[in-house]
């Protein structure tokens, strides 16, 4: 068995008013069957059918389906990184699995709110482990596949600009254990009005991931 991970960028936000002020979710496809992604596997129906439904009776009715900022490197859930519940997960009727996230109030949930703030284009990306078998030019996910989770939280390149437009307007970015320095914000500030135009979207990865690496 290999660790599989697929990505979905076209997702939803939703904020809504709740007993103790908003309440952040993400919505969208999070899964799909019956047709080959782009990174060449195709799962079938009746294999995400059941895995799906083992997954909401295990996980999500107990409120156990928890997810993650950024690509972990495993299938375990590692509860420091948690930044959303997955609250629901059904099939739509069109091989898709439609998910719905709400974005939990902890650190790295914290930064996802903030992203979703500045306008951050966010997607999902479920994690599992399966074996998998070439087949009419595709490697069919087999029956064994186990599902970590229905969606981590990724970035695509519009996150890091989110974050350095931010720190860029002096604006305060908060989680849950208080703001960042305004010494690490002036840093970062610094770095950035000194890189040169041909380097700078790679500066803006590198202290989009340093800022990550400090909680």
């Amino acid at each position: 068995m290999k660790l599989i991970t697929e990505t979905i960028e076209d997702v939803q936000y939703l904020i809504e008013d709740g007993e103790e002020g908003k309440n952040y979710f993400i919505k969208g496809i999070f899964m799909q069957a019956e047709q080959k992604n782009r990174n060449g596997r195709l799962y079938p129906i009746n294999t995400l059918r059941t895995e799906v439904k083992r997954y909401n009776d295990s996980y999500v009715k107990n409120n156990r389906a928890f997810g993650e900022l950024g690509h972990p490197d495993g299938p375990s859930i590692n509860l420091e990184r948690v930044s959303h519940m997955i609250t629901s997960l059904e099939e739509d009727g069109n091989n898709n699995f439609m998910g719905k996230a709400k974005v939990m109030d902890t650190p790295y949930g914290n930064i996802v709110k903030n992203l979703m703030k500045e306008g951050a284009k966010l997607g999902v990306s479920s994690r599992g482990m399966g074996s998998l078998k070439s087949q009419g030019g595709a490697n069919i996910v087999q029956s064994d596949f186990y599902l970590a989770t229905a969606a981590d939280i990724v970035a695509d390149p519009s996150a890091p600009n989110a974050f350095v437009e931010g720190i860029m307007e002096g604006k305060e970015w908060i989680w849950d254990n208080g703001a960042l320095q305004e010494k690490i914000i002036q840093q970062y500030r610094k770095e950035l009005e000194r890189e040169s135009s041909k380097n700078l979207e790679e500066k803006k990865l590198q202290l989009f991931e340093d800022f990550l690496s400090k909680l």
